[in-house]
């Protein structure tokens, strides 16, 4: 019976990773398509647009599956969700890559890790050993040092709109994640999305483009990449994957992200990736890889 369960617990773990990989593969592609729509579209109407398009889809999810209404204590963890993944990060990102490009903005990826950790120990009572601040900081230093380093040539609002964005995204998955464990891994988003529709909606409609032959397909492929995979599709996998795996360790897997961004920024939006660039992330993650190696 031992063997038995410890043979479940691994094949859950290697569920976990899997989902886990798949949502950070889906994830890695929001800014870059984030940037090719948000030229055309404006940050209102893609934010609202995106919400709205997978809300839609969630509430079909949810009324498919019959979903019972969440419990009135898990309404306002949901709505901080919906606050920090499906507003906050969508909008502000969007807003900074009016100013920045997508390869730049990627580099904030590197310490989305850390901003996950210290929201999901502020939020979950642990206590991380003090190592875990010393890499914390070292971190969030690289990534000050670069933005200042870089001042000549990149813009300052969009550095802080991409940092505010990164620390609300942060807070939104150590919220879904704690949610995981009591409503299940794709209910939490897909709850968070249909509480923001009547807000998301109603905008969506008042700033859709008054020219919309106007806009390249280009445009509207990545509006329909941000709303089916980055808002929906990608957090079922990485939600799951939380919760199967295990938050702590599946959440090594953002790691990838910037790398795997950085990438498609280069082949897809031809933007260029400079050394710097590469260095400084490597420099961030493996601080983050730090102080997730200390962190309980």
């Amino acid at each position: 019976m031992a063997a038995a369960s410890v043979s479940k617990v691994t094949e859950n773990r290697a569920r976990g990773w899997l989902n886990g990989f798949i949502g950070v593969v889906l994830f890695s592609g929001s800014l870059p398509a984030t940037r090719v729509a948000v030229l055309e579209t404006g940050p209102l109407f893609l934010t609202a647009a995106r919400a709205s398009v997978a809300g839609l889809l969630a509430l079909a999810a949810l009324l498919l599956f019959r979903q019972k209404f969440p419990r009135r204590k898990e309404v306002l963890p949901l709505l901080l969700v919906a606050l920090g993944v499906v507003v906050g990060f969508p909008l502000l990102s969007a807003l900074a890559l009016q100013h920045i490009t997508s390869a730049h903005s990627i580099i904030f990826l590197g310490i989305l890790p850390v901003a996950t950790a210290i929201f999901g120990i502020v939020r979950g009572g642990e206590r991380p050993r003090p190592v875990f601040w010393v890499f914390s900081v070292i971190g969030s230093l690289l990534v000050a040092g670069y933005a200042v380093a870089q001042g000549v040539t990149a813009s300052l609002p969009g550095d802080a709109l991409m940092l505010a964005a990164v620390i609300l995204c942060g807070f939104g998955y150590a919220e879904g994640a704690r949610l995981t464990k009591t409503l299940g891994g794709w209910q939490v988003i897909s709850w968070a999305l249909v509480f923001s529709l009547p807000l998301m909606l109603p905008l969506a409609l008042l700033y859709f483009p008054p020219a919309p032959a106007a806009i390249s397909a280009a445009a509207w492929v990545g509006l329909g990449y941000v709303s089916l995979f980055s808002m929906f599709i990608g957090f079922i996998f990485w939600y799951r994957g939380l919760a199967q795996g295990g938050i702590a360790s599946v959440g090594q897997l953002q790691l990838l992200q910037p790398f795997l961004g950085l990438a498609l920024a280069a082949s897809l939006l031809h933007e260029a990736v400079s050394m710097g660039m590469i260095l400084v992330m490597a420099g961030i993650i493996l601080c983050v890889a730090g102080s997730k190696r200390f962190a309980s």
